[in-house]
Protein backbone atom coordinates (compact mmCIF):
# COMPACT_ATOMS: atom_id res chain seq x y z
CA UNK A 1 0.00 0.00 0.00
CA UNK A 2 1.44 3.34 -1.06
CA UNK A 3 1.04 6.88 0.20
CA UNK A 4 -1.37 7.51 -2.69
CA UNK A 5 -3.64 4.74 -1.43
CA UNK A 6 -3.46 6.14 2.10
CA UNK A 7 -4.41 9.59 0.82
CA UNK A 8 -7.52 8.27 -0.96
CA UNK A 9 -8.57 6.27 2.10
CA UNK A 10 -8.29 9.34 4.34
CA UNK A 11 -10.49 11.35 1.96
CA UNK A 12 -13.13 8.62 1.65
CA UNK A 13 -16.28 8.26 3.72
CA UNK A 14 -15.97 4.45 3.54
CA UNK A 15 -13.48 1.95 2.10
CA UNK A 16 -14.21 -1.24 0.16
CA UNK A 17 -11.17 -3.56 0.12
CA UNK A 18 -11.15 -6.54 -2.26
CA UNK A 19 -9.11 -9.63 -1.35
CA UNK A 20 -8.71 -11.75 -4.47
CA UNK A 21 -7.05 -14.71 -2.73
CA UNK A 22 -4.03 -15.89 -0.71
CA UNK A 23 -0.60 -14.44 -1.55
CA UNK A 24 1.61 -16.03 -4.16
CA UNK A 25 5.29 -16.67 -3.44
CA UNK A 26 7.03 -13.40 -2.66
CA UNK A 27 3.81 -11.41 -2.38
CA UNK A 28 2.51 -9.60 0.67
CA UNK A 29 -0.64 -10.92 2.34
CA UNK A 30 -3.73 -9.04 1.15
CA UNK A 31 -5.27 -9.69 4.55
CA UNK A 32 -2.37 -7.85 6.18
CA UNK A 33 -2.71 -4.98 3.70
CA UNK A 34 -6.41 -4.85 4.52
CA UNK A 35 -5.54 -4.49 8.19
CA UNK A 36 -3.16 -1.66 7.30
CA UNK A 37 -5.92 0.04 5.31
CA UNK A 38 -8.21 -0.29 8.30
CA UNK A 39 -5.63 1.40 10.53
CA UNK A 40 -5.14 4.22 7.99
CA UNK A 41 -8.91 4.69 7.73
CA UNK A 42 -9.22 5.04 11.50
CA UNK A 43 -12.96 5.22 12.27
CA UNK A 44 -14.17 5.09 8.65
CA UNK A 45 -16.40 2.14 7.73
CA UNK A 46 -14.53 -0.64 5.93
CA UNK A 47 -16.04 -3.48 3.92
CA UNK A 48 -13.97 -6.50 2.92
CA UNK A 49 -14.94 -8.29 -0.28
CA UNK A 50 -13.43 -11.79 -0.10
CA UNK A 51 -13.20 -13.69 -3.38
CA UNK A 52 -12.59 -16.97 -1.59
CA UNK A 53 -13.88 -18.78 1.49
CA UNK A 54 -13.33 -16.54 4.50
CA UNK A 55 -12.07 -19.46 6.62
CA UNK A 56 -9.38 -20.32 4.06
CA UNK A 57 -8.19 -16.72 4.07
CA UNK A 58 -8.17 -16.50 7.87
CA UNK A 59 -10.60 -13.56 7.83
CA UNK A 60 -12.77 -14.81 10.69
CA UNK A 61 -9.84 -14.26 13.04
CA UNK A 62 -9.15 -10.69 11.93
CA UNK A 63 -12.30 -9.06 13.34
CA UNK A 64 -13.08 -7.06 10.20
CA UNK A 65 -16.51 -5.54 10.92
CA UNK A 66 -18.12 -6.32 7.53
CA UNK A 67 -17.19 -9.09 5.10
CA UNK A 68 -18.79 -10.03 1.78
CA UNK A 69 -17.87 -13.54 0.70
CA UNK A 70 -17.88 -14.36 -3.03
CA UNK A 71 -17.40 -17.64 -4.84
CA UNK A 72 -14.72 -16.21 -7.09
CA UNK A 73 -13.07 -13.20 -8.70
CA UNK A 74 -15.08 -13.09 -11.94
CA UNK A 75 -16.72 -9.88 -13.19
CA UNK A 76 -20.19 -11.31 -12.51
CA UNK A 77 -19.22 -12.11 -8.89
CA UNK A 78 -17.96 -8.56 -8.35
CA UNK A 79 -21.02 -7.04 -10.05
CA UNK A 80 -23.33 -9.01 -7.77
CA UNK A 81 -21.44 -7.85 -4.68
CA UNK A 82 -21.58 -4.25 -5.87
CA UNK A 83 -25.30 -4.54 -6.45
CA UNK A 84 -25.84 -5.61 -2.85
CA UNK A 85 -23.42 -3.06 -1.38
CA UNK A 86 -24.95 -0.14 -3.28
CA UNK A 87 -28.56 -1.11 -2.73
CA UNK A 88 -29.45 -2.29 -6.22
CA UNK A 89 -30.69 -5.57 -4.71
CA UNK A 90 -31.55 -6.48 -1.14
CA UNK A 91 -29.99 -9.18 0.99
CA UNK A 92 -33.20 -11.18 0.64
CA UNK A 93 -33.44 -10.88 -3.15
CA UNK A 94 -33.46 -14.08 -5.17
CA UNK A 95 -31.51 -14.68 -8.31
CA UNK A 96 -28.22 -13.29 -7.06
CA UNK A 97 -25.36 -15.53 -8.08
CA UNK A 98 -21.91 -15.88 -6.65
CA UNK A 99 -22.85 -14.34 -3.28
CA UNK A 100 -23.19 -16.00 0.10
CA UNK A 101 -25.60 -13.45 1.58
CA UNK A 102 -25.53 -15.14 4.99
CA UNK A 103 -21.85 -14.24 5.32
CA UNK A 104 -22.39 -10.60 4.43
CA UNK A 105 -22.29 -9.48 8.04
CA UNK A 106 -19.92 -11.27 10.40
CA UNK A 107 -19.99 -10.08 13.97
CA UNK A 108 -16.55 -9.18 15.32
CA UNK A 109 -15.44 -10.78 18.57
CA UNK A 110 -12.85 -9.44 20.95
CA UNK A 111 -11.17 -11.89 23.32
CA UNK A 112 -9.17 -10.00 25.96
CA UNK A 113 -6.08 -12.02 26.96
CA UNK A 114 -5.15 -12.20 30.63
CA UNK A 115 -1.82 -12.86 32.30
CA UNK A 116 -1.57 -16.50 33.35
CA UNK A 117 -0.70 -16.81 37.04
CA UNK A 118 0.66 -20.37 36.71
CA UNK A 119 -1.27 -21.62 39.75
CA UNK A 120 -3.31 -24.21 37.88
CA UNK A 121 -1.54 -25.88 34.99
CA UNK A 122 -4.27 -28.54 34.47
CA UNK A 123 -6.40 -26.64 31.89
CA UNK A 124 -3.31 -25.58 29.95
CA UNK A 125 -1.99 -29.15 30.04
CA UNK A 126 -5.33 -30.40 28.71
CA UNK A 127 -5.28 -27.95 25.78
CA UNK A 128 -1.61 -28.76 25.08
CA UNK A 129 -2.29 -32.48 24.66
CA UNK A 130 -5.47 -31.80 22.66
CA UNK A 131 -3.70 -29.54 20.18
CA UNK A 132 -0.29 -31.15 19.63
CA UNK A 133 0.63 -34.46 17.97
CA UNK A 134 1.25 -37.43 20.27
CA UNK A 135 5.04 -37.12 20.05
CA UNK A 136 4.84 -33.69 21.71
CA UNK A 137 2.59 -34.73 24.59
CA UNK A 138 4.03 -33.90 28.01
CA UNK A 139 3.39 -34.93 31.58
CA UNK A 140 1.76 -32.23 33.66
CA UNK A 141 4.78 -31.71 35.93
CA UNK A 142 7.17 -31.47 32.97
CA UNK A 143 5.03 -28.85 31.26
CA UNK A 144 4.70 -26.89 34.49
CA UNK A 145 8.47 -26.84 35.03
CA UNK A 146 9.02 -25.58 31.47
CA UNK A 147 6.44 -22.81 31.83
CA UNK A 148 7.30 -21.56 35.30
CA UNK A 149 10.52 -19.64 34.70
CA UNK A 150 10.45 -16.58 36.94
CA UNK A 151 11.92 -13.44 35.48
CA UNK A 152 11.88 -14.31 31.79
CA UNK A 153 8.53 -16.01 31.10
CA UNK A 154 5.22 -14.30 30.33
CA UNK A 155 2.22 -16.40 29.47
CA UNK A 156 -1.34 -15.44 28.59
CA UNK A 157 -4.76 -17.10 28.52
CA UNK A 158 -8.17 -16.38 27.05
CA UNK A 159 -11.14 -17.39 29.20
CA UNK A 160 -14.83 -17.71 28.44
CA UNK A 161 -16.59 -14.77 30.13
CA UNK A 162 -19.49 -16.86 31.36
CA UNK A 163 -17.58 -19.53 33.32
CA UNK A 164 -13.87 -18.54 33.21
CA UNK A 165 -12.93 -21.71 31.31
CA UNK A 166 -9.47 -21.46 29.68
CA UNK A 167 -9.91 -21.90 25.92
CA UNK A 168 -6.64 -20.41 24.63
CA UNK A 169 -3.04 -20.21 25.82
CA UNK A 170 0.12 -18.42 24.67
CA UNK A 171 3.64 -18.95 26.06
CA UNK A 172 6.42 -16.39 25.64
CA UNK A 173 9.99 -16.09 26.93
CA UNK A 174 12.88 -13.67 26.72
CA UNK A 175 16.45 -14.96 26.40
CA UNK A 176 19.78 -13.15 26.47
CA UNK A 177 21.44 -13.15 23.07
CA UNK A 178 25.04 -12.90 24.23
CA UNK A 179 27.44 -12.56 27.13
CA UNK A 180 26.87 -8.82 27.54
CA UNK A 181 23.29 -9.33 28.73
CA UNK A 182 21.95 -6.24 26.94
CA UNK A 183 20.26 -7.79 23.88
CA UNK A 184 17.27 -10.09 24.19
CA UNK A 185 15.32 -12.34 21.87
CA UNK A 186 11.58 -12.52 22.43
CA UNK A 187 10.21 -16.02 21.88
CA UNK A 188 6.60 -16.54 20.96
CA UNK A 189 6.88 -20.15 21.97
CA UNK A 190 3.36 -21.50 21.62
CA UNK A 191 -0.20 -20.46 20.76
CA UNK A 192 -2.85 -23.13 21.27
CA UNK A 193 -6.65 -22.90 21.22
CA UNK A 194 -9.14 -25.53 22.35
CA UNK A 195 -10.39 -27.27 19.19
CA UNK A 196 -14.05 -26.45 19.82
CA UNK A 197 -13.24 -22.71 19.98
CA UNK A 198 -11.04 -22.28 16.92
CA UNK A 199 -11.75 -19.86 14.05
CA UNK A 200 -13.21 -17.31 16.44
CA UNK A 201 -10.26 -14.94 16.72
CA UNK A 202 -8.85 -16.33 19.99
CA UNK A 203 -5.46 -17.24 18.52
CA UNK A 204 -5.15 -13.85 16.83
CA UNK A 205 -6.03 -12.04 20.06
CA UNK A 206 -3.29 -13.95 21.89
CA UNK A 207 -0.81 -13.41 19.05
CA UNK A 208 -1.30 -9.65 18.86
CA UNK A 209 -1.27 -9.24 22.64
CA UNK A 210 1.91 -11.32 23.05
CA UNK A 211 3.75 -9.40 20.33
CA UNK A 212 2.77 -6.11 21.92
CA UNK A 213 4.04 -7.23 25.32
CA UNK A 214 7.35 -8.58 23.96
CA UNK A 215 8.01 -5.38 22.02
CA UNK A 216 7.63 -3.36 25.21
CA UNK A 217 10.54 -5.14 26.89
CA UNK A 218 13.73 -3.13 26.77
CA UNK A 219 16.51 -4.85 24.85
CA UNK A 220 14.34 -7.18 22.74
CA UNK A 221 15.60 -6.78 19.17
CA UNK A 222 14.19 -9.96 17.59
CA UNK A 223 10.95 -11.96 17.73
CA UNK A 224 11.16 -15.73 17.23
CA UNK A 225 8.45 -18.32 16.67
CA UNK A 226 9.27 -21.27 18.92
CA UNK A 227 11.71 -21.06 21.81
CA UNK A 228 15.39 -21.43 22.55
CA UNK A 229 15.74 -22.36 26.23
CA UNK A 230 13.63 -23.73 27.75
CA UNK A 231 12.75 -25.62 24.60
CA UNK A 232 9.09 -26.14 23.88
CA UNK A 233 9.39 -26.46 20.10
CA UNK A 234 12.33 -25.21 18.03
CA UNK A 235 9.94 -23.52 15.60
CA UNK A 236 6.67 -24.17 13.80
CA UNK A 237 6.27 -27.91 13.05
CA UNK A 238 6.82 -28.35 9.30
CA UNK A 239 3.78 -29.08 7.12
CA UNK A 240 1.39 -28.13 9.93
CA UNK A 241 -1.68 -25.90 9.69
CA UNK A 242 0.28 -23.28 11.61
CA UNK A 243 2.39 -22.53 8.53
CA UNK A 244 -0.52 -21.01 6.63
CA UNK A 245 -1.77 -19.15 9.69
CA UNK A 246 1.56 -17.41 10.24
CA UNK A 247 2.06 -16.77 6.53
CA UNK A 248 -1.18 -14.79 6.58
CA UNK A 249 0.36 -12.70 9.33
CA UNK A 250 3.33 -11.74 7.19
CA UNK A 251 5.93 -14.38 8.18
CA UNK A 252 8.08 -15.32 5.18
CA UNK A 253 8.85 -19.01 4.71
CA UNK A 254 10.76 -19.16 1.44
CA UNK A 255 13.89 -20.59 3.15
CA UNK A 256 16.10 -18.11 1.30
CA UNK A 257 17.65 -16.49 4.38
CA UNK A 258 18.07 -17.14 8.11
CA UNK A 259 14.79 -16.78 9.95
CA UNK A 260 12.68 -17.36 6.85
CA UNK A 261 11.61 -20.96 7.24
CA UNK A 262 14.81 -22.96 6.92
CA UNK A 263 14.45 -26.48 8.31
CA UNK A 264 15.58 -27.46 11.80
CA UNK A 265 15.63 -31.16 12.70
CA UNK A 266 15.53 -33.18 15.89
CA UNK A 267 17.17 -36.60 15.35
CA UNK A 268 17.07 -39.91 17.21
CA UNK A 269 19.74 -42.63 17.09
CA UNK A 270 19.78 -46.19 18.34
CA UNK A 271 23.30 -46.57 19.67
CA UNK A 272 23.44 -50.11 18.24
CA UNK A 273 23.04 -48.50 14.78
CA UNK A 274 26.04 -46.23 15.29
CA UNK A 275 28.75 -47.34 12.83
CA UNK A 276 31.61 -49.15 14.49
CA UNK A 277 35.14 -48.74 13.22
CA UNK A 278 36.53 -45.89 11.19
CA UNK A 279 34.59 -43.06 12.83
CA UNK A 280 37.06 -42.62 15.64
CA UNK A 281 40.17 -43.05 13.54
CA UNK A 282 42.92 -40.76 14.74
CA UNK A 283 43.58 -37.47 12.98
CA UNK A 284 46.92 -35.79 13.41
CA UNK A 285 46.76 -33.27 16.25
CA UNK A 286 43.00 -33.71 16.82
CA UNK A 287 41.70 -35.03 20.14
CA UNK A 288 38.35 -35.21 21.95
CA UNK A 289 37.59 -35.37 25.66
CA UNK A 290 35.30 -34.19 28.42
CA UNK A 291 35.84 -30.72 29.78
CA UNK A 292 37.79 -30.04 32.97
CA UNK A 293 37.86 -27.14 35.42
CA UNK A 294 41.03 -25.71 33.86
CA UNK A 295 39.21 -25.39 30.52
CA UNK A 296 36.62 -22.91 31.84
CA UNK A 297 38.04 -19.67 30.44
CA UNK A 298 38.92 -21.27 27.09
CA UNK A 299 35.39 -22.67 26.78
CA UNK A 300 33.83 -19.31 27.64
CA UNK A 301 35.88 -17.49 25.02
CA UNK A 302 35.27 -20.12 22.32
CA UNK A 303 31.50 -20.29 22.84
CA UNK A 304 31.09 -16.53 23.06
CA UNK A 305 32.88 -16.03 19.76
CA UNK A 306 31.35 -18.93 17.81
CA UNK A 307 27.77 -18.57 19.08
CA UNK A 308 27.82 -14.86 18.17
CA UNK A 309 29.25 -15.64 14.74
CA UNK A 310 26.63 -18.29 14.02
CA UNK A 311 23.73 -16.59 15.77
CA UNK A 312 23.23 -19.39 18.31
CA UNK A 313 21.01 -17.54 20.78
CA UNK A 314 21.18 -18.76 24.37
CA UNK A 315 24.03 -21.21 23.84
CA UNK A 316 26.53 -19.24 25.88
CA UNK A 317 24.21 -19.38 28.91
CA UNK A 318 23.76 -23.14 28.58
CA UNK A 319 27.51 -23.78 28.55
CA UNK A 320 28.12 -21.43 31.47
CA UNK A 321 25.22 -22.89 33.49
CA UNK A 322 26.70 -26.38 33.24
CA UNK A 323 30.16 -25.10 34.17
CA UNK A 324 28.86 -23.08 37.11
CA UNK A 325 26.84 -26.07 38.33
CA UNK A 326 30.00 -28.14 38.50
CA UNK A 327 29.01 -30.22 35.45
CA UNK A 328 31.82 -29.11 33.17
CA UNK A 329 32.45 -32.77 32.28
CA UNK A 330 29.12 -32.64 30.38
CA UNK A 331 30.90 -30.34 27.91
CA UNK A 332 32.64 -32.37 25.21
CA UNK A 333 35.60 -30.69 23.57
CA UNK A 334 37.43 -31.14 20.28
CA UNK A 335 40.96 -29.77 20.32
CA UNK A 336 43.52 -29.18 17.61
CA UNK A 337 46.77 -29.30 19.56
CA UNK A 338 45.72 -27.26 22.62
CA UNK A 339 43.11 -25.01 20.99
CA UNK A 340 39.37 -25.71 21.15
CA UNK A 341 37.88 -26.14 17.68
CA UNK A 342 34.61 -27.91 18.54
CA UNK A 343 32.27 -28.53 21.46
CA UNK A 344 28.94 -30.11 22.37
CA UNK A 345 26.79 -30.62 25.46
CA UNK A 346 25.51 -34.00 26.66
CA UNK A 347 22.89 -34.95 29.23
CA UNK A 348 20.89 -37.93 30.45
CA UNK A 349 17.14 -37.78 31.16
CA UNK A 350 17.23 -38.32 34.92
CA UNK A 351 19.86 -35.70 35.67
CA UNK A 352 19.18 -32.51 37.59
CA UNK A 353 21.32 -30.50 35.17
CA UNK A 354 19.92 -27.24 33.86
CA UNK A 355 20.26 -28.50 30.28
CA UNK A 356 18.24 -31.66 30.95
CA UNK A 357 15.51 -29.52 32.54
CA UNK A 358 15.43 -27.14 29.57
CA UNK A 359 15.25 -29.86 26.89
CA UNK A 360 12.30 -32.17 27.62
CA UNK A 361 12.09 -34.42 24.59
CA UNK A 362 14.81 -36.97 25.35
CA UNK A 363 13.24 -37.94 28.67
CA UNK A 364 9.78 -37.82 27.08
CA UNK A 365 10.87 -40.44 24.54
CA UNK A 366 12.32 -42.75 27.17
CA UNK A 367 14.53 -43.18 30.21
CA UNK A 368 17.29 -44.72 28.07
CA UNK A 369 17.61 -41.66 25.80
CA UNK A 370 20.60 -39.40 26.30
CA UNK A 371 20.91 -36.03 24.61
CA UNK A 372 23.40 -34.05 22.54
CA UNK A 373 22.87 -30.32 22.08
CA UNK A 374 24.56 -27.05 21.15
CA UNK A 375 27.14 -28.50 18.76
CA UNK A 376 29.62 -25.78 17.87
CA UNK A 377 32.42 -26.20 15.30
CA UNK A 378 34.82 -23.37 14.49
CA UNK A 379 34.66 -21.72 11.09
CA UNK A 380 37.73 -20.22 9.52
CA UNK A 381 39.97 -21.09 12.45
CA UNK A 382 43.57 -21.21 11.14
CA UNK A 383 44.45 -23.76 13.81
CA UNK A 384 41.89 -26.20 12.43
CA UNK A 385 43.46 -28.29 9.68
CA UNK A 386 40.84 -31.08 9.69
CA UNK A 387 37.59 -30.86 7.69
CA UNK A 388 34.39 -29.88 9.51
CA UNK A 389 32.74 -33.18 8.53
CA UNK A 390 35.54 -35.16 10.16
CA UNK A 391 35.37 -33.01 13.28
CA UNK A 392 31.57 -33.46 13.49
CA UNK A 393 31.85 -37.24 13.15
CA UNK A 394 34.59 -37.48 15.77
CA UNK A 395 32.72 -35.17 18.14
CA UNK A 396 29.49 -37.18 17.85
CA UNK A 397 31.42 -40.41 18.25
CA UNK A 398 32.81 -39.16 21.56
CA UNK A 399 29.35 -38.05 22.73
CA UNK A 400 27.77 -41.38 21.78
CA UNK A 401 30.53 -43.35 23.46
CA UNK A 402 30.21 -41.45 26.75
CA UNK A 403 26.42 -41.66 26.78
CA UNK A 404 26.63 -45.41 26.13
CA UNK A 405 28.98 -45.75 29.09
CA UNK A 406 26.36 -43.93 31.17
CA UNK A 407 23.77 -46.59 30.33
CA UNK A 408 21.99 -44.90 27.44
CA UNK A 409 20.75 -46.97 24.49
CA UNK A 410 19.52 -44.11 22.32
CA UNK A 411 20.70 -40.57 21.58
CA UNK A 412 18.54 -37.50 20.88
CA UNK A 413 20.17 -34.75 18.82
CA UNK A 414 18.49 -31.40 19.40
CA UNK A 415 17.72 -28.70 16.80
CA UNK A 416 20.32 -29.41 14.12
CA UNK A 417 20.38 -27.30 10.95
CA UNK A 418 21.34 -29.03 7.71
CA UNK A 419 23.45 -32.16 7.32
CA UNK A 420 20.52 -34.43 6.50
CA UNK A 421 22.46 -36.97 4.42
CA UNK A 422 25.36 -37.01 6.87
CA UNK A 423 23.20 -37.71 9.93
CA UNK A 424 21.22 -40.40 8.11
CA UNK A 425 24.41 -42.09 6.95
CA UNK A 426 25.46 -42.39 10.61
CA UNK A 427 22.19 -44.07 11.63
CA UNK A 428 20.17 -41.09 12.82
CA UNK A 429 16.44 -40.92 12.05
CA UNK A 430 14.39 -37.73 11.86
CA UNK A 431 12.21 -37.24 14.93
CA UNK A 432 10.72 -33.82 14.16
CA UNK A 433 11.17 -31.04 11.58
CA UNK A 434 10.50 -27.37 12.30
CA UNK A 435 10.59 -24.09 10.43
CA UNK A 436 13.14 -21.61 11.77
CA UNK A 437 11.28 -18.29 11.88
CA UNK A 438 12.31 -14.96 13.33
CA UNK A 439 12.08 -11.28 12.50
CA UNK A 440 14.15 -8.30 13.63
CA UNK A 441 12.29 -5.82 15.79
CA UNK A 442 10.99 -2.93 13.74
Amino acid sequence: MTGTHAGFIKRAKAAVFVISGPPSAGQSSQVEIGLMARMVGEQRPQIIVACQNVHDLGLIETNFPTIVQLQGYTPSDLQTAAAVLFGEVTATSTGTTGLDVQSLMIEPKFWPPENWDGLNVAPVHEIWNQCLPDQFHLEKFTLQSLLQRDGYAMHFVVRLPENREVVGFCATYTTFVDREGERLIGSLAMIIVKPAYRRRGIGLSLYEHALKQLKRIRGVDRIQLGSTFPRLLSGIPAASASEGWFRRRGWQMDGQAPGRGQDICDWILKIDDWPSGGLSAASAGLSFRQGAFDDFSLIADFIEKESARKDHTGWYDQYMNLANDGRISDIILGLEQSQIVASALIYTPNEASSLAQDLPWARTIGSDVGGVACICIADGNPAMTTSKDTVMIRLLDTCVTILKEQGMRRVFLDAAKGGYEGFQSMGFQKWAIYKDLWQPMI
